[in-house]
């Protein structure tokens, strides 16, 4: 007898790995990990003269640990070897590329065959079940289609789970308010800063969020702290979670946060083999502490990734609701963090004092100046819509409640300029929260 559609939908069906032993796990990944170092050992030149170079070869893993022994790739790996030095397998197996925008160089262009096109839906899949989605959920997707793997992974793995796909992309935020209103969908897959601005519409619009149909909001592609999660969740009257992924490793879905806990991303392991390290040193550091992500593919074709950095600065975690590791929330970035006056400072550091103090908006700029041969800092932030009105006064009152936190906590002296509400720019994808006005070296 077919268990009835309520409990089918409180009791998803999870794939075996998801339920394994720890144990079963790690002897899974130690099988996948040895094909992975043979794959790119045998089918990429960088990887063979890497691996050469150290005296290293795939026959010498014998366990996990030994995977420390091989050598880091980096995004300038991907960039030197531009476009398909890196690809593991033919091109007439290549059945979709991506790429990122280049901004600041060559792009990184990364392949798919179709095994893997299967596997990144299947993950995406398995992420949106994880977060609560189910089969005939509509799924409203407000991330860029196009090179960028956001859109069109949420995309394949949407549909893959059976939801129904609302493949409105980035930008029209007008029009994406008109869409949620109409749709009614139950879940948005978008950046967390992009749905500060779609929450802007909504509430120009004179629209109750609270009335809308969505109840989910998987929110990836950028840092976020649990103070804009509850910000969001709060204005929103949805849940919203963490989803985790990057281009070079899949795109979205290579962690995903589990509704049940909400407690940081689980990271696929069958897929993708975690490590921390000391991002100075490069040494493999114990989980619980802090330090850059080391991600290996265990499955993927086209473009086998091995001990990748990826700049991300975090710790790995017991898991809880899987038997998979988490991830705690990304604190920045290696290659993000601003060194002011000796002091170590992320964005998501400024945007935790910004959201302690109710009368501000979430949306911010830091701006970097150098005055002689000392740098100095401006917190640009808008008030409110319904604080528009305060006194001078009061405006200086909470200005100075925002630098004193930031003394604080973070421990550098900043100037807070108040801007019109609106003024500061938002984001249709990825925030950028730092304008450096320093002179160039």
């Amino acid at each position: 007898m077919n268990m009835p559609i309520a409990q089918a939908m409180l009791n998803p069906v999870l794939d075996p790995l998801e339920t394994a032993s720890v144990d079963e796990l790690r002897q899974h990944q130690l099988e996948r990990l040895r094909w992975s170092l043979s794959h790119a050992y045998n089918n990429v030149p960088l990887y063979r003269q890497r691996f050469d170079e150290l005296g290293v070869h795939p026959d010498d893993i014998k366990s996990l640990a030994d995977l420390a022994k091989f050598p880091f790739t980096t995004k300038s790996d991907l960039r030197d070897n531009y476009p398909y030095g890196m690809f593991a397998v033919p091109m007439n197996d290549v059945v979709r590329l991506h790429a990122s925008s280049g901004t600041t160089g060559k792009p990184t262009v990364v392949g798919y065959t179709q095994n893997d096109i299967d596997t990144w839906a299947n993950v995406v899949a398995r992420s949106i079940r994880a977060a609560g989605g189910r089969r005939g959920d509509k799924v409203h997707i407000s991330y860029g289609y196009g090179l960028f793997t956001g859109g069109l992974g949420a995309h394949y793995g949407a549909e893959r789970l059976g939801c129904t796909v609302i493949p409105m992309s980035g930008g029209q935020t007008e029009k994406q308010v008109q869409l949620i209103k109409d749709f009614q969908p139950d879940i948005i897959m978008v950046t967390p800063s992009y749905m500060l601005n779609i929450a802007d519409e909504i509430e120009r619009q004179g629209i109750d969020p609270h009335k809308l149909a969505l109840r989910l909001g998987i929110f990836g592609a950028e840092p976020w702290t649990a103070e804009l999660r509850s910000a969001i969740e709060a204005r929103m009257g949805i849940t919203a979670l963490d989803i985790y992924g990057l281009s070079e490793i899949m795109g979205p879905g290579v962690a995903m946060e589990c509704a049940e806990t909400k407690d940081g991303p689980t990271i696929w392991e069958d897929h993708f083999y975690p490590e921390i390290i000391d991002p100075v040193t490069g040494e493999v550091l114990p989980d619980g502490q802090m330090g850059e992500l080391v991600f290996t593919s265990l499955s993927k074709e086209a473009l086998p990734m091995i001990r990748y950095r990826t700049r991300d600065l975090t710790r790995l975690l017991p898991g809880t609701a899987r038997p998979m590791r988490r991830i705690d929330k990304i604190t920045g970035r290696s290659d993000d963090m601003l060194i002011i006056r000796g002091v170590n400072v992320f964005p998501t550091q400024i945007e935790e004092q910004v959201l302690k103090i109710k009368q501000l908006a979430e949306c911010y700029e830091i701006h970097l100046y150098r005055n002689g041969n000392l740098d100095s800092v401006e917190v640009h932030i808008e008030l409110k819509a319904e604080h528009q009105h305060l006194t001078d006064e009061q405006q200086k009152a909470v200005c100075g409640e925002l630098s004193k936190h930031i003394k604080t906590y973070i421990g550098i002296s900043t100037r807070i300029v108040l801007r019109p509400f609106h003024s500061i720019k938002r984001s249709e994808g990825k925030a950028s929260h730092v304008v450096d006005n320093r002179p160039k070296a």
